[in-house]
C-alpha cells in the first residue's frame, strides 16, 4: 500500500512539473505566460532597476566593511605599539570615543604594557546610513585574543562578550574616522 501511494505522489509530482515546464515554454496555447511586448518590456526594465539596486547595495556593503576592517586593524596597530596620537588620529576631532579609548591606551602604557594580538571578531554587520562624508554602521562584535604585554609581564586579556553598536564614520581630510561608537 506504501508502495502505491509513493507512486502516485511520484506520478503527480512528474505531470505538474511538466506541465509546468509546458506551460512556461509556450506549448499550452492561451497559457498566463503569454504577456504582451510593453509588459514584457516593463518587466525587464523593472527587473533591471531591482538587478542595478541590488548590486549598489551589495558595493556599499563591501566599501562599508572594508573601511570597518581598515580601522579595526589600524586601531590595533596602535595598541600594539603603545602609540596614543596614532590611535587618536582615527577618531573625529572631538569625539568623545576616542578620548575615552585614548585614556584607556595610556592606562595601560602607564604600567608598562602595551596590547598585541587585538583583533575584533565580526559577528553581524549592517549599513544603517550612507553618504558622501557619513557612514552608519550596526555592528555585533567583540575583541578576542589580545594580550597585554610589557615588564616581563604577559597576561591574557578576558574574553570579551558580544555586543552591539552603532558605529559612526566621518569622512575627514580623506580618511573614513570614528565620529562616535554607542
Amino acid at each position: 500500500m506504501r508502495g502505491l501511494v509513493l507512486g502516485l505522489v511520484v506520478a503527480v509530482f512528474l505531470a505538474a512539473a511538466a506541465g509546468g515546464v509546458l506551460a512556461l515554454s509556450g506549448v499550452i496555447r492561451g497559457a498566463p505566460s503569454e504577456v504582451s511586448p510593453s509588459a514584457s518590456a516593463r518587466m525587464s526594465e523593472a527587473a533591471k532597476t531591482g538587478a542595478r539596486a541590488a548590486r549598489r547595495e551589495a558595493q556599499v556593503r563591501v566599501s562599508a566593511r572594508r573601511v570597518l576592517a581598515a580601522w579595526d586593524a589600524a586601531r590595533a596597530s596602535a595598541y600594539s605599539s603603545g602609540d596614543a596620537r596614532a590611535l587618536g588620529a582615527l577618531y573625529a576631532p572631538g569625539s568623545g570615543t576616542g578620548a575615552a579609548d585614548v585614556r584607556l591606551l595610556r592606562a595601560y602604557d602607564d604600567r608598562g604594557l602595551h596590547v598585541e594580538g587585538m583583533r575584533m571578531q565580526v559577528l553581524a554587520f549592517a549599513v544603517r546610513s550612507t553618504g558622501p562624508d557619513r557612514l552608519v554602521l550596526s555592528v555585533t562584535d567583540r575583541l578576542v585574543g589580545a594580550v597585554a604585554v610589557g615588564r616581563g609581564r604577559r597576561m591574557v586579556l578576558p574574553a570579551d562578550r558580544a555586543d552591539r553598536r552603532r558605529v559612526t564614520f566621518v569622512r575627514h581630510r580623506g580618511s573614513w574616522l570614528v565620529d562616535e561608537v554607542r
